[in-house]
C-alpha cells in the first residue's frame, strides 16, 4: 500500500505516484472502451432510440388522415398531451386494451411455463450421451429454425376444421374461430416453435457443469433425482433464467403467430401489438403510438422486476455451489 514517503519519493524523483499512474491507466482504458463501443451505441441509438422517441412524441399528438366534408383525405396533426392515453385506457378502446392486456399476460405466463418445462427436458435429452445424439439435437432444433409466418400457416392447416388435430381427436373443434380453442391453439403452436430455444440455451449451461460433481455425488450414494435437484438445477439456474427473461420479453410482444393463425379481429387472442396494428390500420396513429408506448413500459417493468427479484447475484451463487460441491 503506498505510503506518504513513497508519494514524497515519487515527487522528488519527478515521477507521479503509483496511485496516480494507476488512475491514469484506468482512465485511458475507459476511454478506449468507450471508443470501441461507440459504433454499437450509435447503431442502437438509430435503430432503437430514434423510433422510441418518435413513437412517444407521436402518442402526444392527434395525427392521422381524415375525410373532410367533401370526401377528400386531409392530414391533421395537433398536440393533445395525454389525451390519447386517456382514450385507450377508458371507454370502448379501454375495454379492448384491457382485454388485450389480459391476453398478453395470459400467453406470457402459460407459454413460458410450459416451454421451460419442455425445454429443460429437451436439454437433458440432448445432453445425455446416446447413439445418434447429433440427429436428435438437429430434430429438436428444427421447429425453432422455422420462420414464425411459416409456422403459423402450418398450424393453421393442422387446426383447420378438416385438419389433422380434429381427425386425431375425432371431434369437430373450431380451433381458429374464437374462445378457448383459439387460445389453446396459440399455446400449442408457440410452445412447439420456441421450446427448443429454451432447450438450446439450457444445453449450453449443462455442458459447463463439471462431470466430477456427478461422480462425487454417485460415490456418496445420491440418486438421479437428488443429483438433478442438488447439482443440475442450481448450476443451470443462471442460464435458465436468462432464457426465461428472453422468452418473457418476446411473448409480451407477440404479434405474428396469433395474427396469422387466428386473425387480428378475434378478441380471445388479440394482444397489445395486434391492437396497436389495428389502430394504425384505421389511421389512428396517435392511439396506436399510445398502445405501443404502454406496451414498451410494460415490457420494461416486467424485465426490471424479473432481474431485481430473480436475477440477483446468480453468478456468485453458482460459484458458491460449485465450491461447496467440490469440497
Amino acid at each position: 500500500m503506498p505510503t506518504l514517503a513513497d508519494a514524497d519519493a515519487g515527487t522528488h524523483t519527478g515521477r507521479p505516484p503509483r496511485r496516480t499512474r494507476r488512475s491514469l491507466s484506468e482512465i485511458s482504458q475507459n476511454r478506449l472502451a468507450a471508443l470501441l463501443l461507440s459504433p454499437t451505441f450509435l447503431a442502437l441509438a438509430l435503430v432503437i432510440g430514434y423510433p422510441l422517441i418518435s413513437a412517444i412524441r407521436q402518442s402526444l399528438y392527434s395525427q392521422g388522415q381524415e375525410f373532410d366534408a367533401d370526401g377528400f383525405v386531409v392530414s391533421d396533426e395537433h398536440f393533445v398531451g395525454l389525451s390519447n392515453y386517456a382514450d385507450v385506457l377508458s371507454g370502448d378502446r379501454g375495454a379492448a386494451f384491457w382485454n388485450a392486456f389480459a391476453n398478453t399476460t395470459f400467453f406470457t405466463i402459460t407459454t413460458v411455463a410450459i416451454e421451460v418445462a419442455i425445454g429443460l427436458a429437451m436439454a437433458l435429452v440432448m445432453h445425455h450421451a446416446l447413439r445418434g445424439r447429433a440427429i436428435v439435437r438437429a430434430g429438436i432444433l428444427i421447429p425453432w429454425a422455422v420462420p414464425t409466418a411459416m409456422s403459423g400457416l402450418l398450424w393453421q392447416w393442422i387446426f383447420s376444421s378438416n385438419g389433422i388435430a380434429n381427425q386425431l381427436l375425432g371431434q369437430q373443434i373450431l380451433w381458429t374461430a374464437d374462445g378457448w380453442p383459439a387460445k389453446l391453439a396459440i399455446i400449442i403452436a408457440d410452445t412447439w416453435k420456441t421450446a427448443p430455444f429454451i432447450g438450446l440455451l439450457t444445453l449450453a449451461g449443462l455442458q459447463l457443469i463439471p462431470q466430477e460433481l456427478y461422480e462425487a455425488a454417485r460415490v456418496d450414494g445420491a440418486t438421479a433425482l437428488q443429483q438433478f435437484r442438488r447439482i443440475t438445477l442450481p448450476l443451470v439456474k443462471p442460464v435458465l433464467l436468462v432464457a426465461v427473461l428472453f422468452r418473457v420479453m418476446d411473448v409480451l410482444r407477440m404479434f405474428d403467430l396469433p395474427y396469422i393463425l387466428i386473425g387480428s379481429q378475434k378478441q380471445s387472442v388479440q394482444t397489445i401489438s395486434i391492437l396497436a396494428f389495428n389502430e394504425a390500420g384505421n389511421l389512428h396513429y396517435g392511439q396506436a403510438a399510445a398502445y405501443s408506448t404502454l406496451l414498451f413500459l410494460y415490457v420494461v417493468a416486467v424485465a426490471y422486476a424479473f432481474v431485481r427479484l430473480l436475477g440477483t447475484d446468480l453468478i456468485a451463487e453458482t460459484r458458491t455451489i460449485r465450491k461447496d460441491a467440490r469440497a
